[in-house]
């Protein structure tokens, strides 16, 4: 064989191309497999892109600084505009009217997923501890627990009258229940031993008034809207028994019947320390779930004064701000209640 047949054309080795030895091409390998890449391959390849220079990186940084700016000012012009138009709204109930709304919207989800049957979770007793004092509106310095009464305000009836004071229409639907209920006629024979009064009239209860119900004890978390928590084991009864020993007016004017037809009481409920200095609103779904409690022991003991003794509100699927402590007054009404709180722009339903 002659050199000529592995002589490198004069045209390929001037053009750069590279030629393959017969031998190689025979073998079906076209190049060694160790070998290096060279950079001229990687710049023609569509994965790799040729390194920009110091000035060009420069130059693309000075582009995007400048549209992050002007984004973020944009961003920020919109947040004032925003935040301006929303505190010159007109007020509804002590905030602006959209946050009311969107409260409102929060609240009307929540009751439709509200259901009596859904409990908030329970936990060990051994878990339990002593929550934090944490406020103390309404609880004046000047209390005296052996002169403490709750007083029980009836509220409104049929037509949203004030039946507190004119019991001469429901007094006979009291006295039907009466005749045909026995459950009915204990409460009204319990409201004459109270103060002689009739099962319409505004009742003064003591704690064993409260003590002679069924005794409930149950451990559960109170939540507080500021982010902690803590399991508490409490003492007490439910408001659902003290609603149906001492019932409140119904909607429709006839004989209220707790346990059947709730739909029928008056639909809310008002709690306020004897002070008048804090007070909560419940509606009366919340009201009746079996979790609320009139607590009057705390992990064993006997309430203590910063915690609201001689008697407070345990609602462990609601937030601590409704957990009133020192109960001084119970109202039943159809209208909503007042609520400190919401007052002061929260949601007045408060629930989790």
């Amino acid at each position: 064989m002659s050199s000529d047949e592995h002589q490198v054309p004069l045209e390929a080795e001037e053009s750069g191309a590279q030629t393959v030895e017969p031998e190689t091409a025979a073998s079906g390998s076209s190049e060694d497999p160790a070998a290096p890449i060279q950079p001229e391959a990687l710049a023609g390849s569509p994965s790799h892109s040729i390194p920009l220079s110091e000035a060009d990186v420069e130059r693309q940084i000075s582009r995007m600084s400048r549209r992050s700016l002007l984004w973020g000012a944009a961003a920020v012009a919109t947040g004032l505009a925003g935040q301006r138009w929303l505190i010159t709204r007109r007020d509804d109930d002590g905030v602006p009217w959209p946050f009311r709304r969107a409260l409102e919207i929060n609240e009307e989800l929540a009751r439709d997923y509200f259901k009596p049957s859904r409990l908030a979770p329970v936990f060990p007793r051994a878990l339990a501890g002593t929550p934090r004092e944490n406020g103390d509106l309404g609880l004046s310095d000047d209390f005296d627990p052996a002169t403490w009464r709750l007083t029980v305000v009836r509220g409104t009836g049929k037509g949203g009258e004030d039946t507190s004071d004119d019991s001469s229409s429901d007094d006979s639907s009291s006295d039907d229940t009466s005749a045909k209920d026995p459950s009915s006629a204990d409460a009204a024979s319990d409201d004459q031993s109270v103060d002689g009064t009739s099962s319409t009239d505004d009742l003064k209860l003591t704690l064993a008034d409260i003590q002679a119900l069924p005794r409930v004890e149950m451990v559960t978390e109170l939540k507080c809207i500021e982010g902690w928590s803590q399991v508490v084991h409490w003492a007490g009864a439910r408001l659902a028994d003290f609603i149906a020993r001492y019932p409140p007016p119904t909607r429709s004017g006839n004989p209220p019947d707790v346990r059947n037809r709730p739909d029928d009481l008056v639909g809310y409920v008002s709690l306020e320390t004897p002070d008048g200095g804090y007070y909560v609103g419940l509606d009366m779904e919340s009201a009746l779930h079996p979790q609320t409690l009139l607590c009057y022991e705390m992990n064993g003991q006997p309430l203590t004064l910063a915690h609201g003794a001689p008697l407070r509100l345990v609602i462990p699927v609601k937030y601590g701000i409704k957990n009133i402590k020192r109960i001084g007054t119970i109202r039943f009404a159809n209208q909503r209640s007042a609520d400190y709180w919401a007052e002061q722009g929260y949601d007045w339903y408060s629930g989790h």
